[in-house]
């Protein structure tokens, strides 16, 4: 486990990784908490590699990136007057369209796209004057379905649509297109959101083959020319997609040289943690389990309703990993069935909307002993062995950078 006082030293540490000499990888797996500033580290890491230094010296940008800044390129006008010619707007002033007409991503887009969704997609270009040239830009993109048209689709389908785009640009740096000539790494960060599971594990599984092609990609010649890729996400079910789909060997491609951390704060504050997981690739529920204990904790810890949500979270996935639809499996195995009933009452009673983390209420007295009585016992139970490093408690809010750089 290392700790680091800042953004900048934590980028050189996942830099180091990505291109130390003894002993390089072709990509770096972080899971962490939401609030843990996982989208500020991308940005840190793309200002990074566009710093001039003696390897840079014109400061030319070396990192393709994908993170919350990349969906706010992509804006509803919802036609306000006419309520009837709803489209995406995209943002002109990013250089991340700039080669989309050469490009030709339709195709791209619309083969990703047909596995998560049924809708269709139609880019509209425009002339614009920017940095003293005439460029052919994506004005807006309008959707349709079923013969009718511009819709406005929902959240989760504007989102996999604006993924889409993404992988679909990938692909071309893959390619070796003269736009992307410059860039030697891919940092993708919380890549989904508003997904069901179903369609999280057919991204995760693209994402995965599209990362490794990028860790084993050659010249005409045959000479290794990899991009390499730091992947983060908080979403525990996608995480653990891609630790299998990447650490496991197909046909007779070897697994991709990789490493995995956990990255918290365990004080909220700006110290990082960063700690190696590659033994365990459900490190993350484990983590949540030492939070947890550290929360109950009578002396040092407190406890939210919210902590019960988050109790449930790692039955449920210890439940589903032995085969089992619900959490009922978990509490079966405790002895107390008084407590049982108690604590399922409380679960359907505290873990809903009312109790959100955003507004966090601390438990009662007789709650937080059986919340004690339930970790402790399910934790002995399933013989989980903890780490002694998790955080006492959700890290409080990473400062949002103020607005959204260009591509």
């Amino acid at each position: 486990m290392s700790t680091y006082k800042s953004l900048r030293t934590l980028v050189a540490r996942l830099r180091d990784d990505l291109n130390n000499p003894t002993g390089p990888v072709s990509l770096v797996l972080i899971y962490a908490y939401n609030r843990t500033g996982k989208t500020r580290l991308s940005m840190e890491f793309k200002d990074a590699g566009k710093r001039k230094n003696r390897k840079n010296p014109t400061g030319t940008p070396d990192t393709l990136y994908f993170n919350a800044f990349t969906e706010d390129l992509f804006v509803w006008e919802n036609d306000l007057d006419g309520d009837s010619v709803r489209r995406l707007q995209l943002n002109e002033q990013s250089s991340f369209f700039n080669a989309m007409t050469e490009l030709a991503l339709d195709e791209t887009i619309a083969r990703y796209l047909s596995r998560y969704a049924d809708f269709d997609f139609d880019f509209t270009y425009k002339e614009i004057e920017q940095g003293g040239e005439t460029l052919f830009k994506p004005d807006y993109v309008s959707f349709s379905k079923g013969g009718e048209a511009n819709i406005k689709v929902s959240r989760g389908e504007q989102n996999i649509f604006i993924w889409c785009v993404f992988m679909a640009i990938c692909e071309r740096m893959l390619d070796g297109h003269e736009s992307y000539q410059g860039k030697k790494y891919l940092y993708i960060d919380d890549p989904i959101s508003s997904l069901d599971d179903n369609n999280a594990i057919s991204v995760a599984c693209d994402l995965a083959k599209l990362l490794r092609r990028a860790a084993t990609r050659t010249d005409a010649d045959g000479n290794p020319t990899p991009i390499k890729v730091i992947f983060s996400s908080h979403h525990a079910l996608f995480f653990n997609v891609m630790c299998n789909e990447l650490g496991r060997k197909i046909d007779d491609a070897p697994s991709v040289a990789h490493r995995r951390y956990f990255l918290h704060r365990p004080n909220g504050d700006g110290t990082y943690l960063l700690q190696a997981t590659e033994d365990t690739p459900f490190f993350h529920h484990v983590a949540t389990l030492a939070e947890l204990q550290r929360a109950a904790d009578p002396k040092k810890g407190k406890l939210y309703t919210y902590h019960f949500n988050a109790l449930r979270s790692v039955m449920e996935k210890t439940a589903s990993f032995f085969g089992h639809p619900s959490i009922a499996f978990c509490l079966r195995a405790l002895d107390n069935e008084e407590d049982r009933a108690l604590f399922n009452r409380a679960l359907n009673l505290l873990s809903h909307g009312a109790y959100a983390i955003h507004e966090p209420t601390e438990m009662g007295e007789d709650n937080k002993e059986l919340f004690r009585r339930i970790l402790r016992e399910f934790i002995i139970r399933f013989e989980f062995a903890l780490p002694g490093n998790a955080p006492a408690r959700p890290p409080a809010p990473a400062p949002a950078p103020q607005e959204a750089p260009a591509q």
